[in-house]
């Protein structure tokens, strides 16, 4: 066991480039954690609270112009009460949080004891894991983290999904529950919607096929000076706006009709399951060019706004609140507009009529690598059994959504109680506020769960995610005809490795072609080009890996 943890140790220096005698608070390098052996400690010893307060170190990022001092926000301040444990918390802002991240990974001069809000890919995961950097977990779940273990034994599925083909838990996972299977809120993210207000006042239905669609954008564009004076609009109409290849801004729904109908709502990975459970890349199928040709006849007739390959978030809601758009697309159209003024837009019938779930989606939301437990830490018994208060019933929703009690003029909760009379956090009305704003101003995240059976017991289900739910149940389930989705799957170190290579040249390539040929069309050659070029990049290896694992599922 010694020999293995010099190796071990030696591996993470050297992986890491750099020779460090010493890590942070002095402790050397002999002293990492190397997870070989479990650190044993008697549970009665780790009783909230304790009875001598201890520190912690931890890692977390936070929205841009929100507190930027985690041990500030409510929720923080709560915790160190009810456990007598302080985190020296290292603050990192999340528009820098992907670069730092990655440097402090790499220096054990900057490692802390955990990382909050990892959100590491399988890849960094696994990266991790071999050079020493993160422990495994699923000794020390089991014998302290009594919360995660619940879970996990109601949804046997979140402990498969969490745990490598080497047997390990690498990483503590977000789960949230919202509807399940078809139903489930994750299986349609970028909702299209259009506004009703405008199709009232011009006597219009909402569209059914793409050539109904495109004559009600003329519409908007044709109407526009009415549309301004009516409404009192400053500033151009924009029949329809997006934020092209940015996940729920993006417009990809619209396109799901063409050929056979599966769309291209992975814009990561731009994969698809058939019914006969094959592995497509779903940029390479016809109805994918046909629609992107579609998309271009669009933009052609000024249809599409001119700064949706180029605007950031805030300059695409800006233009919302300003009443300007016909048509948008976002998780939810409050974080854009108003949710009064606008109805889901469903599928649109070309050569077909579908809606392809997003992949992952029926086992509603879940993120593997949410929170790591580093190879500094000291007492990593400690770091899981404070880690496992994330995931109590009435913590989880607070991390994930806000709390009660603020100092401000909003609370995400009111502290109420249930039928039984137990304690139960009620959702207040989110008014005119954005859900997205509000939620970052209070929230910290990290890893938690959220099941079905909370609500109503620990927790209401939010207005906005009840209204979403019932949008896709109306909406959008009743078109949703393709079987399956691509599983959450935790693929081997070599696979996930070869993936991390493949995948970049693949995925924005065809990202990029999207931009281009919605704008300037897409040629004969330049599909063949397109084909060719993918298939330099390894698509069929590429596809090949995701079938091995699909496979293996289904077995």
């Amino acid at each position: 066991m010694k020999k293995e943890f010099i190796k071990r140790t030696a591996v993470l220096v050297l992986a890491m480039g750099m020779a460090i005698p010493q890590l942070a608070c002095g402790r050397s390098v002999s002293s990492l954690n190397t997870g070989e052996e479990m650190q044993v400690v008697d549970p009665a010893t780790l009783q909230f609270p304790l009875a001598e307060k201890k520190t912690l170190t931890g890692m977390i990022s936070y929205p841009a112009n929100t507190e930027s001092n985690p041990n500030n926000r409510t929720i923080f301040k709560r915790l160190q009460e009810a456990t007598n444990v302080e985190i020296d918390w290292m603050a990192i802002q999340s528009d820098q949080w992907g670069d730092k991240i990655a440097l402090n990974m790499s220096n054990p001069n900057l490692l802390t004891d955990f990382v909050f809000t990892a959100n590491f890919s399988d890849s960094d995961l696994l990266r991790y894991a071999n050079y020493g950097a993160i422990i495994p977990l699923e000794e020390y779940i089991d014998a302290y983290m009594p919360n995660l273990c619940s879970v996990f034994e109601k949804y046997p599925e979140y402990r498969k999904m969490s745990t490598s083909v080497d047997g390990h838990i690498w990483a503590l996972p977000w789960i949230e529950q919202l509807g399940a299977d078809k139903t489930a809120i994750q299986t349609v993210s970028e909702m299209s919607f259009i506004n009703k207000k405008w199709l009232d006042f011009l006597g219009l239905e909402i569209p059914t096929t793409v050539d109904e669609f495109e004559q009600t954008l003329l519409a908007f564009k044709e109407h526009a000076s009415e549309l301004q004076q009516e409404f009192h609009i400053e500033g151009s109409i924009i029949p329809m706006s997006c934020i092209v290849n940015d996940g729920s801004q993006d417009l990809a729904l619209l396109i799901n009709g063409f050929g056979e109908g599966y769309g291209d709502g992975d814009q990561g990975r731009h994969i698809a399951v058939t019914d006969s459970l094959e592995v497509i890349c779903t940029a390479t199928q016809q109805g994918f060019r046909d629609g992107m040709e579609w998309l271009h006849k669009l933009y052609e007739q000024d249809l599409i706004d001119p700064e949706a390959f180029t605007q950031e978030w805030s300059t695409y809601v800006a233009k919302g609140k300003s009443g300007r758009y016909g048509v948008c697309f976002s998780w939810d159209v409050g974080n854009v507009d108003n949710i009064v003024d606008w109805v889901p837009l469903p599928a649109l019938t070309a050569d077909t009529r579908n809606i392809t779930p997003e992949n992952g989606s029926y086992t509603s939301g879940y993120d593997r690598g949410r929170c790591v437990v580093t190879a500094v830490a000291r007492e990593p018994a400690l770091v899981c059994a404070w880690l496992d208060q994330m995931y109590a019933p009435l913590q989880s929703p607070q991390n994930n959504w806000g709390t009660y009690g603020e100092d401000d003029d909003f609370d995400i909760f009111e502290m109420s109680v249930n039928d039984a009379g137990e304690p139960m956090l009620k959702h207040a009305a989110l008014g005119d506020a954005s859900p997205v704003e509000v939620r970052e101003a209070e929230s910290v995240n990290g890893p938690l769960a959220i099941l079905d059976e909370y609500y109503g017991v620990y927790v209401t289900c939010p207005d906005d995610a009840q209204y979403r739910l019932d949008w896709i149940e109306e909406s959008f389930t009743p078109d949703m005809h393709t079987e399956y989705v691509y599983p959450n799957v935790f693929m081997s170190r070599e696979d996930t490795d070869r993936l991390a290579v493949l995948t970049p040249d693949i995925a924005r390539y065809i990202n990029e072609c999207r931009s281009r040929w919605i704008m300037n069309g897409c040629t004969d050659n330049d599909w063949n080009e397109f084909l060719d070029k993918l298939d330099a990049y390894g698509l069929e290896e590429y596809l090949s890996i995701f079938q091995k694992y699909l496979d293996s599922f289904y077995q």
